[in-house]
């Protein structure tokens, strides 16, 4: 048997095949030994020992050469040519393992490459497309840091050494801070002075800080061999001085910063100053706190239904008169903004003001486009005055202050984000020359911004009086009694430490003691001198100066974070911010909800209409008023003429009857009848015809135009409009002026007309005959029904109606009958009664039995006589048919002379004249210029935002406004609720 590894075993596998030789021999299986065939089936891959294998000598040998085998010793008798023999197929055997490892080698290498690559693009796909952000990083800026010296910005830095020199002195306060420890060990008490120090120790006993255990270690030693007396004399004073030096530090420390914040706010204004040319010519994003500010003024118009309020954050200013409200919002927003004066009310109305971060410190008012440059001084008085006009526009005349909220936005380098409300300070009396309302109306207002429960108050209390004489701590303390979104601040804290005999006072009003109030923080902060002519510089270095110098910060009653107006400007943007991104959410949530439920009405009242808002409702209701005024244009010559003709007789008719053809025609002869005639037509033309020609034109105008409107009305328009075209009618005859000139015009036309008396042909006469009788018999017809009514009912309505005469009627009877009677024997009577006939009539009457007054008599005989004359007139007007020709001849004949029919067609050729001459000064000028009144009266209308609410009126009117209202808060709200998020 031979064992594994032996060298018998090994000379046996060995000679199976002998590849040095280049020599195959075939040996056949079944004479191996057993454990060769094993070996042999093992690394053959044949698995049946049966099975004869059919692989080759060489594919033998690499089987096997995997067993680990040493090299054999050449046998004794083969010398050394044997052994070199072996030692070559050894090194055969190396290269051959050499050539096959290049090509692992390089089969990895490629493999690798790809699979590297496809990781790479892989990962190159996984990351976001940033394309569409490279405006954020504008080409100028590669070129703007090319431009920026280095080596500049590098000396302008802080050195070092210089950085080493600001830090405290470890190994110092190591040697102090013995004492420390043995003032704060138990049993010993210096003081209240030493109490104070209880927060130094805190800072200083911090168990991170190495240095500190080693010299705290060191200091109880010390403590432990030094003299108790000597301890109790030096430990005030090194405490002191060791305050003393922290205080020195942290100063150092803050201007240090507020030097570095100055040169990064200097770099920060170059750089958005060369990015001003560029970000115009691309779409300019608005800010994160802009958009806020636009749902903020979108809100303040916005009449809540549905139980829908506004909730969104904002910071209220609230505080006593003078006690520094505005002062300490002009300090946030760095500018001198607001208008002051000495003790009495400067701000009458809310103040929205939108802090914002910018290139250039401006301000601008929501509603006007003119930016004004808040470091000039002019442009800075220019914005105090704009802002005292509106707050007085904005007070109802007999008020003192208005609820109406003046929207400005300020920008500016290192402005905090935020938006503050200033209100009009509390008052605690209404003085002479104030609404008797007003203290009532400050706290509505107050009141109302403060419930928001999402609003922070920032309360202002004035230092430098007497805390118990402060209204507005109890206000707020009943808006917010758990003080979770109350910030105090005490102004004037200057003044109060000059004057109060006991600066502690500071300490307990500043820590929250003093006060039922509660509140999230507390300030204290100097916001100048009294004096107003300074800058906001110059206040923030008298401010620092004073709590660098002051002992209230320096004995430890204030604390370093509670004082300046920087610091308070830092905390109320974060607590702003904070509850901005805790509540808006829940606010959109909400306007989602109510136009949910506006949608649902409007669907269910008004299906088949469109929502159309009050101001896209008024530009319908101009349009179809516009084409009613154009309408105008459209009525014929034909219709004009006639309606004025008609119109200009119906006027002067009674005066042309009365005052001119009655007292003419009474004469007896035609000469007098002519020059009375002539004489009347003159003055008459010179003082009257023009002016009541222009007044018929003007109403026929009016007439026309309400017609039109009237036609248009009924061709299926909306009845939401009447109020509104009712009023546009109204004023625009009110406004519209007829042509002063075309008055002399027309009154020269008129005096030709009148003037010539020559008719020229037969129709022209027949035609002034026919406007004669027309005329005399509706004024015979108007005397009789005048008689009629005063003498009563004749005997046949008498009996068949029932009705009886009156005893006025009675004699009214009578004395007509009697008159009747004289004018039957004098048929050519004039027009006059003498004295004597009357006399007479009444003695008549009398002897009758009925007794009458003269007066009675002369009014009836008017009637009578008047009527008699009508009728004579029309007689003779029949006898004129046949007329002409005697006129044309120019015969005289008593009984043919027609003077009368001359003179009604003088009338009529002046009222033909009179209608065209109107009608073409209507068609060319007066018709254009009402529409163009019109148009004015429309544009006035639609800049009148409330004019537009008391004509368009109606639910359907108020449901198409809230429901654009609340889409557009909501989508303001989505809007800036990503933009938000973007942020985070």
């Amino acid at each position: 048997m031979l064992r594994v590894g032996s060298k018998a075993a090994c000379m046996a596998c060995r000679n199976l095949v002998s590849t040095n030789m280049g020599v195959r021999f075939r040996v056949p299986l079944q004479k191996l030994h057993p454990l060769s065939r094993a070996i042999h089936h093992r690394y053959s891959g044949n698995t049946n020992p049966q099975r004869p294998p059919h692989r080759t000598a060489a594919r033998y040998f690499t089987s096997m050469s995997r067993l680990p085998m040493r090299p054999p010793k050449p046998p004794p008798g083969s010398g050394g040519q044997n052994y070199q023999q072996q030692r070559n197929f050894w090194v055969a055997r190396l290269a051959a393992r050499l050539l096959k490892l290049r090509y692992i080698l390089l089969g990895s290498a490629v493999g690798g490459g790809y699979t590297a690559k496809k990781t790479y693009e892989e990962w190159k796909d996984m990351l976001p497309d940033f394309s569409e952000y490279n405006w954020v990083i504008p080409d100028f800026v590669w070129e703007l840091s090319e431009q920026i010296d280095l080596d500049k910005l590098a000396k302008a830095l802080p050195e070092m050494e210089e950085i080493a020199k600001l830090l405290p002195d470890l190994d110092k306060i190591g040697e102090n801070f013995t004492f420390i420890k043995s003032l704060l060990s138990p049993g010993v008490s210096l003081g209240s002075e030493v109490k104070g120090a209880s927060g130094l120790h805190l800072l200083l006993d911090t168990p991170g800080n190495p240095s500190l255990k080693a010299t705290d270690s060191s200091a109880a030693a010390a403590h432990d061999g030094s003299d108790k007396q000597y301890r109790k004399s030096s430990d005030k004073e090194r405490l002191d001085q060791l305050q003393e030096e922290l205080l020195r530090t942290q100063l150092k420390y803050q201007r240090m910063l507020e030097r570095l914040e100055k040169e990064n706010k200097e770099l920060r204004k170059v750089v958005l100053q060369k990015d001003d040319k560029g970000i115009h010519q691309r779409k300019v994003k608005k800010s994160l706190i802009d958009l806020y500010s636009e749902v903020l003024d979108i809100l303040s118009d916005y009449d809540a239904n549905y139980n829908t309020q506004d909730h969104l954050p904002r910071v209220v200013v609230v505080g006593d008169q003078s006690a520094g409200k505005t002062s300490v919002l002009e300090m946030i927003a760095q500018a001198r903004i607001f208008p002051r004066g000495s003790g009495e009310m400067m701000t009458r109305s809310p103040v929205k003001v939108t802090l914002s971060e910018g290139p250039h410190h401006v301000a601008m008012f929501k509603d006007s486009g003119r930016e004004f440059d808040l470091t000039k001084e002019e442009d800075l008085a220019a914005l105090r005055h704009e802002i005292e006009l509106r707050m007085r526009k904005s007070v109802k005349e007999g008020q003192t202050v208005s609820s109406e909220t003046i929207s400005l936005s300020v920008k500016g380098p290192g402005i905090q984000r935020m938006v503050l409300v200033d209100l009009p300070g509390v008052i605690s009396t209404v003085t002479t020359g104030m609404a008797s309302d007003t203290k009532e109306t400050i706290f509505s207002i107050s009141k109302a911004y403060m419930q928001n429960p999402n609003a922070i108050i920032l309360c202002i209390q004035d230092g430098s009086v007497d805390a118990e004489r402060s209204i507005v701590t109890d206000l707020v303390s009943q808006m917010d009694p758990q003080g979770k979104r109350t910030i105090f601040v005490l102004t004037k804290v200057d003044l109060a430490e000059k004057n109060l005999a006991s600066p502690s006072r500071i300490q307990q009003i500043v820590e929250g003691k003093l006060f039922p109030m509660k509140a999230l923080g507390y300030f204290a902060v100097v916001t100048g001198k009294g004096s107003t002519g300074e800058s906001i510089d110059s206040i923030k270095d008298y401010e620092e100066d004073f709590f660098q110098n002051s002992r209230l910060l320096r004995d430890g009653m204030l604390k370093a974070h509670q004082v300046t107006t920087k610091n308070l400007s830092l905390a109320v943007s974060d607590c702003f911010w904070k509850m901005v991104r805790e509540s808006v959410e829940q606010q959109a949530d909400v306007f989602k909800a109510s136009r949910f439920n506006l949608e649902t009405e409007w669907k269910n009242n008004y299906p088949r209409l469109r929502e159309l808002d009050r101001n896209e409702l008024f530009e319908k209701a101009k349009n179809e008023i516009l084409d009613e005024v154009i309408s105008l244009s459209q009525v014929t010559p034909q219709h004009w003429e006639a309606i004025l003709q008609k119109k200009l007789w119906e006027r002067v008719s009674t005066h042309v009857i009365e005052n001119i053809y009655l007292p003419a025609a009474q004469t007896m002869d035609s000469g007098t009848f002519n020059t009375t005639v002539d004489i009347k037509l003159k003055q008459w033309t010179d003082k009257q015809l023009p002016n009541k020609a222009l007044e018929v034109a003007w109403e026929t105008l009016q007439e026309e135009f309400a017609r039109f409107m009237a036609e248009y009305k009924g061709k299926d328009q909306d009845d939401i409009f009447d109020k509104l075209k009712e009023a546009v009618k109204d004023e625009s005859i009110k406004r519209h002026k007829w042509n002063e000139r075309a008055m002399d015009s027309l009154r020269v036309i008129q005096h030709n007309a009148l003037e010539d008396r020559s008719i020229t042909d037969k129709p022209q006469w027949d035609a002034a005959i026919q406007f004669m009788e027309e005329t005399l018999q509706s004024r015979l017809k108007d005397t009789e029904s005048v008689i009629k009514d005063m003498v009563g009912p004749d005997w046949k309505q008498r009996w068949l109606n029932w009705r009886n005469r009156t005893p006025d009627q009675h004699i009214r009877n009578e004395t007509k009958n009697e008159l009747d009677r004289l004018l039957k024997l004098h048929d050519d009577h004039t027009a006059y009664l003498a004295n004597d006939e009357v006399t007479t009539v009444r003695k008549n009457l009398e002897g009758r039995g009925v007794e009458v007054d003269p007066v009675l008599i002369k009014d009836t005989w008017h009637q009578l006589y008047r009527r008699h004359f009508l009728q004579k007139a029309l007689s003779h007007c029949s006898l004129c048919k046949r007329g002409f020709y005697y006129y044309q001849r120019h015969f005289v004949d008593s009984e043919l002379e027609c003077n009368d029919v001359v003179l009604f067609w003088r009338i009529q050729r002046m009222l033909v004249i009179t209608a065209n001459t109107l009608r073409q000064q209507l068609t060319n000028t007066e018709v254009r210029r009402l529409e163009k009144n019109v148009k004015e009266v429309l544009d006035d209308f639609g800049e009148d935002m409330e004019k537009k609410t008391q004509l368009i009126t109606g639910r359907r009117v108020q449901l198409a406004e809230d429901l654009k209202k609340v889409r557009e808060i909501q989508e303001k709200l989505e809007a800036f609720i990503e933009a938000l998020h973007k942020e985070k």
